[in-house]
């Protein structure tokens, strides 16, 4: 007995086929798409072999071409950055220009300000000592120089001329270890002498440590010198303490801020006038001084007046200490007693046969004079 599947074969492939395609229908209008589902079947299954191939035509026939067009972007690459060197250089070029210009002008601008004479040069060289700070100018005796003469910018001072050639000058700068100026300061008017370090620092030596100089203050050339004339900038105090002597100030010269390039000789030096110190815009307002109490008013009134340590003091307090451990008075009779204030000296007694010196009264003396005997030490 045949099953009716083997005998109705062609029917029931039909049947399915329909069925299938029944389902198939009504899954993609379910879905919504477009596309049919068996073009959707057949790039899915080619996908992967396009993937495959075009990763082998990548890796073989791409790198063989980017190799090839390479080739001649190096030799672009080269030659972009030899102009882009040119470009760098010219550019350098031109902003030394315009600075060598800028400095030109500043320089002439005080030139026609400046009472002084003065006269442009270039440096061309600079020394060859260890220590030395020297430079050469292109001015000579043939441009009027002289030994001694002022070398100085708009910004400060920068030495004096210390030898003089046909065509050209040997400057000794102010860092020079051997340099000296005679300097003042703006707000105190305290004077000091400014000496070269060897380094980019000068020293104001000679100032009292009783004298008032902030840190910040400028100073000035005060012309004590004979070499510059008074007026001109140094720099600005960076460094202000008190040493064992004098003051320790260093000083930034301000003459070389801008570098050295162009320098002014001065012919013919006019002494000016120190510039007036401004005062800080962002200064506080100062408050009243608060009402005295009865305990300061007391105070006040004990205390003593203030008196200056020096060392004629320190050392007069010195030799008191040393009278008073070895029971000593100091001085002999009419002479004042060191050892007490000046309100308490006794009065020199005058002179009489009784307390003339020994080997001029014909008897010693009756009665022996007040205080304890003079003793030597």
């Amino acid at each position: 007995m045949e099953f009716p599947v083997s005998r109705y074969r062609n029917l029931t492939v039909l049947l399915l086929v329909i069925l299938a395609q029944l389902l198939l229908l009504g899954y993609q209008v379910r879905t919504n798409q477009d596309v049919r589902l068996i073009r959707v079947w057949a790039i899915t299954a080619v996908t992967p072999m396009a993937r495959l191939l075009e990763a082998g035509r990548s890796n073989t026939v791409g790198v063989l071409e980017n190799y090839f067009l390479l080739v001649g972007v190096r030799d672009r690459n080269h030659q972009l950055e030899g102009e882009l060197g040119k470009l760098k250089l010219e550019n350098q070029y031109l902003k030394s220009e315009l600075a060598t210009a800028d400095r030109a002008r500043a320089l002439n601008a005080f030139q026609s300000r400046s009472p002084s004479r003065t006269i442009a040069a270039r440096i061309i060289g600079t020394g060859t000592g260890t220590n030395s700070k020297v430079v050469f100018v292109d001015r000579g005796s043939t441009s009027g120089i002289l030994h001694g003469m002022a070398v100085i910018t708009p910004d400060g001072i920068v030495g004096k001329v210390l030898a003089v050639y046909p065509t050209a000058s040997q400057v000794m700068l102010i860092t020079d270890p051997s340099f000296a100026a005679g300097v003042v300061s703006q707000q105190n008017l305290v004077h000091g002498t400014l000496k070269g370090q060897g380094h980019s620092t000068c020293l104001v030596d000679y100032v009292q440590n009783e004298e008032k100089v902030v840190q910040g203050e400028l100073f000035f050339t005060s012309g004590d010198d004979r070499v510059f004339p008074k007026g001109l900038p140094v720099g600005a105090a960076n460094v202000v303490r008190n040493g064992r002597t004098f003051k320790e100030i260093y000083v930034v010269p301000s003459g070389f801020q801008n570098g050295l390039e162009e320098v002014l000789i001065v012919l013919e030096g006019v002494h000016q006038q120190l510039p007036a110190a401004q005062a800080s815009a962002q200064a506080a307002p100062l408050l009243p001084r608060p009402p005295e109490t009865p305990v300061d008013a007391a105070a006040q009134k004990t205390e003593g007046p203030v008196v200056l340590n020096t060392d004629a003091d320190r050392m007069r307090e010195q030799y008191k200490r040393i009278g008073e451990a070895q029971g000593h008075v100091f001085g002999g009779p009419g002479t004042p007693n060191f050892n007490i204030k000046p309100s308490a000296q006794p009065k020199a007694v005058p002179k009489s046969p009784e307390n003339a010196p020994e080997g001029t009264a014909e008897k010693p003396p009756e009665k022996p004079v007040e205080g304890p005997p003079p003793t030597r030490p």
